[in-house]
C-alpha cells in the first residue's frame, strides 16, 4: 500500500490536463447554465420557470467547481478568453478572485490542523478551548457552525464572507470584493427593471440561494464528518489531512455530474492539480484513494454531520454539543 510521498506521487500522472476536456467542459457548462437563466426568465409556466431555476442552481454549483479548478491552476492557465468567463463569473457569484484564491489556497495548507486560523473554513476548537470561551465566544463559534447559517449562505458565506469581511478587513488588496457585490446586484435590478419581481425572485435569487446553500453545505460536510480527524501542528501531515480529514461523499453520477466530482474529495486535497474530470479515472486505479472516510447526501448522513461541534482530543473524534460536559 502506498503511503506518504508516495501516494502523492503516483497521483502525479493524473495532473495532466487535456485542454481540449477542460474547453469542451467550460463552454458546455457556460452555454448551458446562460440557458437555463434565458428559459426562466422567459417561460410563462410557473413549474417550468422552478424547474430550471432549480436546473440553474445546479449547473451553477458545476460551475463553480470548474471555476475553483481554474484558480488551483489546474485548467486552462494561458487563456484570455477562460480568465474573462471566469473572473465575470466569480464576480457574478459573491466569490471574487483575490479572496476566493487566498482563503482556499489557506484552507488546503492547513486542513484539519488544530489551532490554526480558520480562514477559509468553518472553525473547529477542542472541547477544553470551546469550555474555555466566553459565552460570546461560544455563541459565535455556535452561530458559524449552525445549520441555518450554512443554509444561508448567500448571504453569511459568500455576501458578508466572501465579500463585505474582506473589504472591512483590506479594502485595497480585496477591491474586486467591492466590483462583486455592484456587480451581482446589477444584474438582479436589472432582471428586476425588466423582468418583473417574479423574475427578479425565482430567476435571480432563488438560484442564487440554493446554489449557495449547497455549496456551504458540500464545503462544510467534506471536513466534518463522522471519524474524520484533527491534529496538532507537530502530528500534522499533508496525506493525512488528505486521507484522514476529507471525504468521499458518495453521490450518484448524475450528482457526481452537477457537483463537478467535488466528491472525491479526499484525491483533490491529495493532489489539487488533478482536473475534476480525472479525479474518478484516479480513484478506479489506485486501490489506495479507494478506502477514504465516507459520507453521503442521504437525510441520515447530513444530520450526522451537523451535530458534529468539537473535536475530542481524548476519544479522538468530533463530538455534539450535548456531549460536552456542563
Amino acid at each position: 500500500m502506498l503511503e506518504g510521498k508516495q501516494l502523492i506521487l503516483a497521483t502525479k500522472p493524473f495532473a495532466i490536463e487535456n485542454t481540449l476536456k477542460s474547453w469542451f467542459h467550460t463552454l458546455s457548462t457556460t452555454i448551458l447554465l446562460l440557458l437555463c437563466y434565458t428559459i426562466t426568465i422567459w417561460s410563462d409556466v410557473l413549474a417550468v420557470k422552478l424547474l430550471f431555476a432549480l436546473l440553474s442552481s445546479l449547473v451553477s454549483l458545476r460551475m463553480f467547481i470548474i471555476y475553483h479548478d481554474y484558480l488551483h491552476h489546474t485548467i486552462l492557465q494561458h487563456s484570455k478568453i477562460a480568465h474573462a468567463i471566469f473572473t465575470v463569473f466569480g464576480l457574478y457569484i459573491l466569490a471574487p478572485t483575490s479572496i476566493w484564491k487566498r482563503s482556499h489556497d489557506y484552507h488546503h495548507q492547513h486542513n484539519s490542523k488544530l489551532y490554526s486560523s480558520s480562514i477559509g473554513s468553518f472553525p473547529i476548537v477542542t472541547k477544553e478551548k470551546y469550555l474555555s470561551f466566553t459565552k460570546n465566544e461560544q455563541r459565535i463559534y455556535r452561530f458559524i457552525r449552525n445549520p441555518f447559517t450554512i443554509l444561508f449562505g448567500y448571504i453569511f458565506a459568500f455576501l458578508y464572507g466572501m465579500c463585505i469581511q474582506s473589504l472591512i478587513k483590506s479594502a485595497s488588496k480585496h477591491i474586486d470584493s467591492a466590483v462583486s457585490i455592484v456587480f451581482h446586484y446589477s444584474v438582479g435590478f436589472s432582471i428586476y427593471y425588466f423582468f418583473g419581481i417574479e423574475n427578479f425572485l425565482i430567476a435571480f435569487l432563488l438560484p442564487s440561494f440554493i446554489s449557495s446553500a449547497m455549496g456551504s453545505y458540500l464545503f462544510y460536510a467534506q471536513h466534518n464528518f463522522p471519524g474524520t480527524t484533527f491534529e496538532e501542528k507537530d502530528g500534522w501531515t499533508y496525506v493525512n489531512a488528505a486521507m484522514q480529514s476529507s471525504s468521499y461523499m458518495k453521490m450518484n453520477n448524475l450528482m457526481h455530474w452537477f457537483t463537478g466530482n467535488i466528491g472525491y474529495h479526499h484525491i483533490h486535497h491529495l493532489n489539487a492539480r488533478i482536473p475534476f474530470y480525472k479525479l474518478p479515472e484516479a480513484y478506479d486505479s489506485l486501490v489506495e484513494l479507494q478506502h477514504a472516510k465516507t459520507t453521503s447526501l442521504s437525510p441520515g448522513d447530513i444530520l450526522k454531520c451537523l451535530r458534529l461541534a468539537v473535536w475530542d482530543p481524548e476519544q479522538r473524534k468530533m463530538i455534539s454539543y450535548k456531549e460536552i460536559p456542563a
